[in-house]
């Protein structure tokens, strides 16, 4: 019983032994064989990589032949040129051919004759705006100073005599007034009061007409440049533009360092312009008011200088009335 019952033991331990020697190697030998068979399989190419692109063999420049050193006491060869690989380079777009300075000063020196003849004449312009200003402006304060001193004068005197001899130091308008109309006083004395009055207005009116343009001299000027000097302006502009429009042609290339400089001349000249222009448009409106009201204070000195006159004749006639009543009398009681 005891060795029937442990026979079978024995039998199962030698097949688990058999297993623990056999298996290993059998698993081992199908691992490898596997691995073999997949590096000798080819495989599909991934989407995701890219086939291997092919080798391109690199390409070796030329070498430059080699120059032997000129033997002692030969003379040395020159260089030979290099033959050109590169198109041809105008001379605008070097470096050296670019003007450096692109100040106005800069600019103007550069710029083409006709655009520098615009330029002057604009400055010629601006400087004569400036000195009308200036020439006006002072003349205008003295005429307003006078006109002023007049009409306080004549508000204060007596009678147009009177506002004569005050204002005989001063050589303005309204003493032409008072002094025309006491000589057409004198002049027509004993004649009519109205015909009197009406031959000192018509003198006064041609006074004030010409004091006012006496004072309006100068202004024209004024308008002109303000209406000119833009339109000198846009045409260096235009002509500068056609003329750098001409170098793009000439050069064969839009390189803004090549165009810029003469459109910033061209420009220039328009700056120009409107510098002369601006300046002298403000500065003929401003005269313009001023002139009228001086022409204002000078129309008030007239209508102050015929009331004088008006109340000088009224004075005259009355006196002569009251000289003609006193004399009747007696030459009655004469008779």
């Amino acid at each position: 019983m005891v060795g029937m019952k442990s026979r079978p033991a024995v039998h199962r331990g030698g097949r688990r032994g058999l297993k623990m020697v056999i298996l290993p190697p059998l698993f081992g030998a199908l691992f490898y064989s596997g691995q073999a068979i997949a590096q000798i399989t080819p495989q599909p190419p991934s989407a995701a990589e890219p086939p291997p692109a092919a080798a391109v063999p690199a390409i070796q420049a030329p070498a430059s032949p080699k120059v032997a050193p000129p033997a002692s006491g030969a003379p040395a060869e020159p260089p030979k040129a290099e033959p050109e690989t590169r198109a041809h380079i105008s001379n605008a777009l070097l470096p050296s051919s670019l003007p450096r300075d692109l100040s106005p000063w800069g600019m103007f020196l550069t710029a083409v004759p006709i655009v520098q003849a615009v330029m002057v004449a604009l400055a010629f312009a601006s400087l004569v705006t400036w000195t009308v200003w200036l020439a006006k402006t002072i003349e205008l304060w003295n005429a307003k100073k006078l006109a002023r001193r007049g009409l306080e004068v004549l508000a204060s005197a007596a009678n147009l005599h009177a506002a004569e001899k005050k204002l005989a130091d001063t050589a303005s308008p309204v003493q032409r007034f008072t002094a025309a109309a006491a000589e057409e006083a004198k002049r027509s004395k004993g004649l009519l009061a109205e015909g009197v009055k009406e031959r000192a207005a018509a003198l006064i009116a041609r006074i004030e007409a010409q004091a006012g343009r006496k004072i309006t001299k100068g202004t024209g000027i004024l308008a002109t440049i303000g209406a000119t000097a833009v339109f000198v302006g846009l045409f260096g502009a235009v002509w500068g533009i056609m003329d750098s429009f001409i170098g793009i042609s000439k050069t064969n290339t839009t390189n803004l360092a090549v165009v810029a400089p003469g459109i910033a001349e061209a420009l220039l000249a328009t700056a120009l312009g409107l510098v002369a222009a601006i300046p002298a448009v403000v500065m003929y409106n401003s005269f313009a008011r001023a002139i009228t009201a001086y022409r204002g204070q000078l129309a008030d000195a007239a209508a102050e200088v015929l009331r004088h006159l008006s109340r000088d004749l009224d004075r005259d006639a009355f006196a002569r009335h009251e000289e003609d009543a006193d004399i009747v009398p007696l030459r009655q009681s004469a008779e």
